[in-house]
């Protein structure tokens, strides 16, 4: 009964992820078209920017929904961290296409910029993105509002791209009714320039959230410890409840794949014997402390147990 139980709770848990990245998809599909469509119109290299930024977004997120079904399987002999590392694998190869295009544009525009600048429809162009700042922080809400109870790092990078995409949006809203102001003033030889000086602003901006994704995903994939204040918020959480038990030395193997924390606790103690009994339930109330800040991880409290050669030769007699 409690693994039918368990069985219907991650069903339902995946339906509802599988729900959210939808609505991120097809947000980000109409998006992609309307953002096509204006850039062609308007010539507008920043606009181009963004209609990149969510191509790749969108084509990312396609095999995204498919995978998330293996995301819920259980982990066993032939994958012991479960799948959890083909979830960090989709977001380091979607990072590393971020960082390319950026790149990529930053080069191109400043080559615009050597060879004149170029007008544009700066009036429409911002009330597009005017448009777009309000479509992202309506969706980054709903995203928001859903990953509350699921925790998903796939939610949670497409919130934080659909917050950005809103930001950036209004600040470009604002930067391209600036031509109006500029016309009758020494600045006006500055406008041809405007489109591309926001384009390059705009990919420098963005440029860190990207390659910040590649090495935590990189660090991830190499089974390397997570950051370090992940590792001390652990430590802080489970110390003060093992700390009753007595021991002299604790040591700590800590590794995340996807969205999961693997946290094993090798504990060395200051007496020969071990209660069990006591032992499990130390064990439980460090799972309950951890339960209140991570909603998806495995930790195992273990008695570190070191050979010598002083107890084989015991053994041997």
């Amino acid at each position: 009964m409690l693994g039918d139980e368990i069985v219907h709770t991650e069903k339902k848990a995946q339906k509802k992820e599988k729900k959210a990245m939808s609505v991120s998809l097809y947000g980000n599909l109409f998006f992609v078209i309307v953002e096509l469509v204006t850039a062609i119109i308007t010539s507008s290299q920043a606009v181009l920017l963004d209609a990149v930024y969510d191509g790749i977004e969108f084509f990312m997120l396609l095999p995204s929904i498919f995978l998330i079904p293996l995301l819920y399987k259980p982990s066993n002999e032939k994958h012991p961290f479960g799948y959890m590392q083909i979830e960090t694998l989709f977001v380091v190869v979607k990072g590393i296409m971020m960082t390319a295009v950026t790149i990529g544009l930053i080069a191109n525009n400043l080559n615009l910029m050597l060879h004149g600048g170029h007008l544009i429809d700066f009036q429409s162009v911002a009330y597009f993105e005017l448009f777009g700042c309000i479509l992202g922080i309506s969706v980054s809400l709903y995203l928001r509002k859903k990953n509350k109870a699921m925790n998903s790092p796939l939610l949670e990078t497409e919130r934080k791209g659909w917050e950005i995409d809103s930001i950036v949006s209004l600040g470009m809203t604002v930067a391209f009714l600036l031509p109006n102001f500029l016309l009758h003033t020494p600045l006006a030889p500055v406008i041809p320039y405007i489109d591309q000086i926001i384009t390059i602003f705009l990919s420098i901006f963005m440029l860190p959230m990207p390659i910040k994704t590649v090495i935590t995903g990189i660090r991830d994939l190499m089974l390397i410890p997570p950051e370090q204040e992940t590792i001390e918020d652990i430590k802080n959480t489970v110390e003060p409840i093992i700390g009753i038990y007595g021991h002299t030395q604790l040591y700590y193997d800590i590794v995340r794949t996807g969205r999961k924390l693997w946290i094993s606790v090798y504990i060395t103690f200051d007496k020969d014997t071990i209660s069990l009994s006591r032992f499990k339930i130390i064990q439980a109330r460090c799972i309950q402390a951890l339960t209140e800040k991570y909603s998806d991880f495995y930790f195992e409290l273990l008695p570190d147990i070191e050979f010598t050669g002083t107890e084989i030769e015991k053994l041997e007699v």
